[in-house]
């Protein structure tokens, strides 16, 4: 019996420092579970239409867990691991979403890992989609996704915020160099918060995509205000790549809040950046009325009719979850969902 205690007191004198260590420094379990039922069809154009059809859709349901260590003087270390999975199938890459490793202190914060870039931090905060669902921004915006990056192999520095201003810088490693090309992502972004209103403005360059594009970059600018139950967004992008004319896009949306209930409107139009050898400017337009009722913080019911309108040399879509369609197609859907996070 002697014997025993002993082990156990041994085993608690070891275990006892991890434990105060973890409660010193918790670490977080969080999540998000999020799917949308569908219908989807797109026609015109001359390609064959794509035929109505109904889904079930995740939209970026994800499990992460973080954490934090105190180590003096004012400096923490923090750590981020978050995972995608989908709620409708099983094929997801583990560990795919915002990851890194950083330190923190007065000076601001800095990372090393996989994460979304300024550009897409800043232009989705005027999505009251949230970068989700077939009414968000990349259907038109943000070059439909090629502007909207959660780059690997990145190194991020976030500002501390001084009077509602912060700032992010973010460079990947040249970890693809080639004898002819030197491949790499920089971004940046600042806003100012206060009271109603957040405006930003931000900026990415892509170098080295391929043999025949030297470089892309793309310009944004934008914000929202809030009048009582009235929130008012808008913001403003361009697009210059190697051996295309420069694209423009814009936004603007209303959502209406009374009690539980939001009321939402969003309007994204995009044109030009055609091939310099082409005839014909891309030009869409997509318009998109939704209804969201917030059960609490945590979990909310959302409802959106979404129309995307084609010439015949754009090739504009759903936000996500796109549809395969060919150049003049306009895609066409309704869905309704629940999110809940955790």
């Amino acid at each position: 019996m002697n014997k025993k205690l002993i082990a156990l007191a041994v085993a608690g004198a070891c275990v006892a420092p991890a434990a105060m260590a973890q409660s010193a420094n918790p670490v977080t379990l969080y999540g998000r579970v999020y799917a949308t039922l569908e219908q989807v069809q797109a026609k015109g154009g001359s390609a064959a239409e794509v035929s109505s059809r109904t889904r079930v859709s995740d939209q970026s349901s994800l499990l992460g867990v973080r954490g934090t260590e105190d180590l003096g003087g004012g400096l923490k270390a923090f750590f981020q691991l978050e995972t995608g999975f989908k709620v409708d199938q099983n094929d997801t890459t583990f560990a795919a979403r915002n990851s890194a490793v950083g330190l923190q202190g007065a000076w601001g914060s800095v990372l090393m890992g996989r994460w979304d870039m300024p550009f897409k931090s800043a232009t989705i905060a005027v999505d009251p989609y949230g970068d989700l669902t077939l009414s968000g921004i990349t259907g038109v915006l943000n070059d439909q996704t090629n502007f909207d990056r959660r780059d690997q192999n990145v190194v991020q520095y976030w500002s501390p915020t001084w009077a509602g201003v912060n700032f992010r810088l973010a460079m990947t490693a040249n970890e693809g160099k080639t004898a002819t090309l030197n491949p790499r992502d920089t971004g940046a972004s600042i806003s100012w918060t206060g009271g109603p209103v957040y405006v930003f403005y931000a900026y990415e360059e892509h170098k080295d995509v391929s043999a025949t594009v030297q470089k892309e970059d793309g310009n944004a600018i934008g914000g929202n205000f809030s009048i009582g139950p009235v929130k008012l967004g808008a913001q403003y992008q361009e697009f210059k790549k190697t051996l295309r004319d420069k694209q423009k896009s814009w936004m603007g949306n209303v959502v209406w809040t009374l009690g539980n209930n939001q009321f939402i409107y969003q309007y994204m139009e995009s044109q030009d950046g055609k091939l310099n050898t082409a005839t014909l400017s891309p030009k869409c337009t997509s318009n998109s009325l939704g209804y969201q009722y917030n059960f609490s913080r945590r979990t909310f019911f959302i409802a959106s009719y979404v129309k995307v309108d084609n010439n015949d040399a754009a090739s504009c879509n759903f936000g996500a979850n796109r549809l395969a369609i060919a150049a003049g197609q306009d895609p066409e859907g309704v869905f309704a969902g629940i999110r809940h996070i955790f």
